[in-house]
């Protein structure tokens, strides 16, 4: 019974799941991750095939086990406090910030035989105008959404983001725009 309780409660938000994120065509690629792909240039490039991840207990546990480790083992910190510059992707050891906890679980999950098209860095935007990296997995579910701000996996559409790009599942050195088509309330400084 208690078994029962808690796969229920891990798949319950995959439960009214929506369609993947629609995109609108090629964008502009972060300098952050285009610097990042020439220190890693097997990190980027064609991917050999496009798929997406089905959601099984053993799927669904490791991106649950990922997200948590990563979430609960890296420390948040800006790349201005962590390299004295303003951007820079890299993979964390001890600390990181958004986008390098994202790359982490991106490589983490890749190593458990995800395949890296369903593994896209994405750029979101925050309620309060802000700038910020998640991961998002393209499922048989839909789009689940790993964030180093909340230990819940998410399906997109549930989470509180303007969603703006991410990495084209044909080519991780290549960006996409996201066609959101959700009204939100965005916050900014005049």
């Amino acid at each position: 019974m208690a078994l029962a309780a808690l796969i229920v409660g891990l798949f319950a938000p995959l439960v009214g799941a929506e369609a993947a994120m629609a995109t609108r065509g090629p964008t502009s690629q972060p300098v952050g991750h285009f610097d990042f792909c020439k220190s890693y240039p097997a990190e980027c490039g064609p991917n050999a095939e496009v798929a997406s991840v089905r959601i099984t207990d053993r799927t669904w546990a490791a991106i649950m086990e990922v997200n948590s480790s990563v979430n609960i083992g890296i420390t948040a910190k800006t790349d201005q406090e962590i390299y004295g510059v303003p951007e820079h992707w890299a993979y964390p050891t001890t600390e990181g910030d958004c986008e390098d906890f994202a790359l982490l679980k991106q490589y983490m999950l890749e190593r458990e035989g995800f395949p890296r098209s369903a593994l896209l860095l994405t750029v979101v935007r925050q309620s309060n105008g802000e700038g910020h990296a998640v991961l998002t997995v393209r499922t048989d579910r839909g789009d689940m959404i790993l964030d180093n701000l909340d230990q819940r996996v998410l399906d997109w559409t549930l989470t509180p983001y303007q969603y703006l790009k991410r990495q084209s599942e044909r080519d991780s050195s290549k960006w996409v725009s996201i066609d959101d088509g959700r009204e939100m309330l965005v916050g900014s400084v005049r």
